[in-house]
């Protein structure tokens, strides 16, 4: 059994493809339902991120098997095949392996040690595993990958150190003032780095959030999707009297909040410490805030400095990763090995039986009347000739299926004794289909 996998990512391909290639919902079952009723297709699971979408498949024909992917992608999309082709790349064998490893472990993401990545590729296999669309080497293949995107997390920590700038802001809030639990919040603006912060703040269980921004419409858009509350512009000091913690992102030309309003809501706050982050540029709040006592200010270079010296650290955690993933890559490889000659050795040990069979059959009826002790140590010499004839190929084949090259000698294998192989085309038709692409090459 082979496995491969089809796909296109945030580097090969812009969103609007990415967006014609995803598989949401009903539509997620219906494509692997399709795919799987192809009969190259054996099994088949489906990731699909805004970032990336991903078809895996298990075949024995590996070949014909990316194509009938390609094709699938193709009427999906309702894009020409070749522009699809152009956008997506493959794996095969080993490659696959490695490449779903990499994936659950946050190092193919354009967020270097992302979590939800993990999340999405156990929601993939579940998905496919509820619709009958997978089998078991994918199964294998799928929980192997999880347990190694955990592995990955576990022993390396790279998931630990935050490379955004809003989540930072947020992990920097809990460095100084420890559990967000009991905590207020005062998002100054309603852009997206605002929305994104108070989205991480909510995450970390924050008591309330407050939206203030000049357009009162947009401050309550945003206070609502957090269960929140928005406050006018012109009730911004009230507001800061409340809050714990404050992160502004404004798009003013100049600061909003100022020295000495700041100074007159720590006296009413009896000193009673803020933490304030200024993600704005230009910045929303004046430097010589951060000299009042109690009050903590951070901008944008402050959060900056923590971002490239968490992703330093993610990326040394990176090399760790790697060193894990060969390590897991090497045994799955040698599972996976040993499940694709067993078809293989089925396939030989009936060739043996039906071969013994006919020549006892023609051995009995020339012997004709002869007794059934007779019988039977014919028929067990005839089974010992044929196990020990076999003994050796099958023990080289099992021996040579835990190497890189194990397919390439199960092949041999199968040529030499001129095997069918259940769901392999015939070797007949294989060399008739090789016959014309010589024809057709030498017509052109």
């Amino acid at each position: 059994m082979l496995i491969v996998v089809v796909g296109l990512n945030h580097r090969t391909a812009p969103v609007e493809v990415r967006e014609k290639l995803s598989f949401q919902g009903s539509s997620l079952d219906a494509a692997l339902l399709k795919l799987k009723s192809h009969p190259l297709i054996d099994g088949c699971a489906i990731l699909s991120t805004c970032n990336r979408t991903e078809v895996y498949a298990a075949a024995m024909e590996m070949d014909e098997a990316m194509n009938a992917i390609w094709e699938f992608l193709a009427g999906f999309s309702g894009t020409d095949i070749s522009e699809i082709k152009n956008y997506t790349y493959r794996h095969t064998l080993y490659d696959t392996i490695r490449h779903i490893f990499r994936v659950a472990a946050g190092l193919d993401s354009m967020l270097l040690g992302e979590t939800q990545i993990l999340g999405q590729v156990k929601s993939a296999y579940q998905k496919a595993v509820e619709t009958g669309a997978s089998n078991r080497v994918l199964n294998t293949l799928f929980q192997q990958a999880i347990a190694v995107g955990k592995r990955v997390r576990t022993e390396t920590g790279i998931d630990q150190n935050p490379v955004s700038i809003s989540y930072a802001a947020v992990e920097l809030a809990k460095e100084h003032l420890g559990c967000l639990e009991n905590k207020n919040v005062l998002i100054v603006g309603a852009g997206k780095m605002s929305e994104l912060t108070a989205k991480h703040l909510v995450a970390s269980g924050v008591k309330g959030i407050i939206v203030s921004n000049r357009s009162y419409d947009r401050a309550v858009r945003l206070a609502a999707q957090f269960n929140g509350r928005a406050a006018r512009f012109d009730e911004l000091s009230c507001c800061l009297e409340e809050a714990d913690i404050v992160i502004s992102c404004t798009a003013a030309s100049h600061c909003v909040i100022k020295f000495d309003l700041m100074k007159s809501i720590m006296e009413k706050r009896n000193r009673r410490p803020i933490f304030m982050v200024d993600i704005a540029v230009p910045r929303d709040i004046e430097v010589s805030v951060s000299t009042l006592e109690g009050v903590t200010l951070l901008d944008i270079d402050d959060l900056k400095a923590t971002v490239d010296r968490n992703l330093a650290e993610r990326k040394k955690a990176a090399v760790i990763a790697e060193q894990i993933i060969e390590e897991e890559l090497d045994e799955f490889m040698k599972w996976l090995s040993v499940q694709f000659v067993v078809p293989t050795i089925a396939a030989l040990k009936k060739w043996g039986e039906e071969i013994k069979e006919k020549e006892l059959e023609r051995a009995f009826n020339r012997l004709r009347d002869i007794s059934e002790h007779d019988r039977k140590v014919i028929s067990t010499l005839a089974n010992s000739i044929v196990n020990q004839i076999l003994h050796v190929p099958i023990t080289k084949i099992k021996q040579y299926a835990l190497t890189t090259e194990g397919h390439l000698y199960t092949e041999i294998l199968q040529n030499l004794f001129d095997l069918e192989i259940p769901g392999q085309k015939p070797k007949k038709q294989i060399a008739l289909e090789d016959k014309e692409a010589v024809l057709e090459t030498v017509k052109i």
